[in-house]
């Protein structure tokens, strides 16, 4: 059976993957912390902090004898100030690159790796605007913009995930490279993950009902658990992952099927047979309809109150 290594296994994004993750592999899980946010004991799970550039060799029994690494873990910022938002964010690079490479020494043969719609932030501009329709998780037309630290990172390990697809070189290449010049090539799947939440309690909350916009985009980016589970497990299993250049590299963007969304799946369907099996418009269809007949009831009951002032 397949081992994984789970780094940030105690996180609200490993609780979604976790049981379809203990079905199918044998898992490593680790954290730096022992209760999930709820306060609850992760079964299995071992408290170690892989954070540390300069204690990186204490991690590296970690990723032996493991096939693939699912990457979740990240750093909270001591505050919100910009500069501890920053380290923070450095930090989460920092360490990308010890799973990165510890997996490449190891002999790891894939990582799997928790990046963000944030990555992309910058399009959320033009998509309100309607000057853009869709994001696409590849290609150089869209290439991953943010306006924001926490983004930056996420884009910033994407494209450090794309030079150890690539047989990391240490310094710049010219033309043709020879195998023998580069090491090998550790394949490598980011997942944009959207919006794991419920959205009833955050989306059709009583303050966002005069924010149609972000109510649309909420339901585009909406992922159920059992899709995002499936989204990480085809990523550890597909057998090839290679891009149109031979690079084991791909991004995929982590929703649902939804009816609403513009951040397309079309690759993540083609590439590792993803097949999404819920979609936001139908699980909230009771809120989206309860929302929509809202201004009617209103414009009803201020009708009613000046035709019963008109009748005294």
């Amino acid at each position: 059976m397949t081992t994984v290594l789970i780094t940030g296994a105690a996180g609200y994004v490993a609780s979604y993957i976790l049981p379809l993750f203990r079905e199918r592999f044998t898992l490593r899980l680790v954290d730096n912390r022992d209760v999930d946010g709820l306060g609850r004991p992760v079964d299995g799970l071992e408290v170690r902090d892989i954070s540390n550039l300069s204690r990186m060799d204490e991690y590296r029994d970690l990723f032996q004898d493991v096939d693939a690494v699912v990457h979740l873990a990240h750093l909270r910022p001591a505050s919100d100030s910009l500069h501890d938002r920053y380290l923070a964010e450095r930090g989460d690079v920092d360490m990308a690159y010890i799973v990165y490479q510890l997996s490449l020494e190891e002999g790891v043969k894939r990582v799997v790796v928790a990046s963000s719609n944030h990555a992309t932030d910058f399009y959320e501009r033009p998509l309100r605007s309607k000057q853009l329709d869709m994001v696409y998780p590849e290609g150089s037309a869209q290439r991953p913009l943010a306006d924001n630290f926490y983004g930056w990172a996420k884009e910033t390990y994407e494209h450090l995930g794309f030079v150890y697809a690539s047989g990391v070189a240490g310094g710049p290449t010219v033309g043709e490279v020879r195998a023998e010049d580069r090491p090998r090539k550790l394949e490598v799947v980011q997942i944009r993950v959207c919006a794991p939440r419920d959205l009833s309690i955050t989306s059709f909350a009583d303050w966002r009902r005069d924010d149609p916009l972000t109510l649309h985009r909420d339901l585009g980016q909406w992922v159920s658990p059992r899709d995002l589970a499936q989204l990480f497990c085809k990523s550890v299993e597909a057998p090839n992952i290679e891009d149109e250049y031979g690079i084991p590299f791909q991004v995929f963007y982590g929703v649902s099927a939804n009816t609403r969304s513009a951040w397309s799946i079309a690759n993540a369907r083609r590439n590792i047979g993803y097949e999404p099996q819920d979609d936001s418009e139908v699980v909230y269809a009771d809120e989206i309809r309860e929302m929509m007949l809202e201004p009617a009831r209103q414009n009803m009951v201020q009708g009613e109150a000046r035709g019963g002032k008109g009748s005294r």
